[in-house]
């Protein structure tokens, strides 16, 4: 909870979802929603925001499209209306193309909420991180991602060829 509302943030964390080889998983998956409507009904009582973490996710982790859209359908009327932003960090091809393949399907309100943040230092100025607690392997992938851009940028700067074309 943040501020003087005591707002809620909820952190979901994809890379922890059950393997989707599971010979059980669509009852671990309808249990485990089932779970956090009732969590976030005791928990909401004012405007709350969702961090859905993405990085260090396998696809085989990934929630199908399918059960994003039970959920939503699933969620009752105050709940997404008390949804000030739904921060999807480290957004893969994958989730993009699933937002943007449903946005017909869901309403202007709430595809208003979705937003993408693709490093944690995007996140940090969103949100009171003091709050929010990040897992090392979240905290690890997004490292390895600056990394790799910060030596994509680098080697760019250093090529004659692109160096000559931004001088254009």
């Amino acid at each position: 909870y943040y501020g003087d509302g005591l707002n809620a943030i909820i952190v979901f964390a994809a890379c922890f979802l059950p393997d989707s080889s599971r010979t059980d998983y669509n009852y671990v998956m309808e249990n485990l929603f089932l779970y956090v409507i009732s969590t976030l009904e005791l928990m909401v009582a004012e405007d709350y925001m969702i961090v859905y973490l993405n990085g260090a996710t396998p696809r085989r982790r990934m929630p199908g499209l399918g059960w994003m859209k039970k959920c939503y359908q699933m969620i009752d009327r105050r709940l997404r209306k008390n949804l000030k932003s739904f921060i999807i960090v480290h957004p893969s091809w994958f989730i993009r193309t699933i937002l943007a393949v449903t946005r017909p399907f869901i309403s202007s309100k709430f595809s208003s909420k979705i937003q993408y943040v693709n490093t944690l230092a995007e996140l940090r100025e969103m949100i009171p991180m003091e709050y929010v607690h990040i897992p090392d392997s979240i905290v690890k992938y997004d490292e390895e991602k600056c990394i790799k851009r910060r030596m994509r940028t680098s080697c760019l700067s250093n090529d004659p060829e692109m160096t000559s074309v931004e001088q254009e």
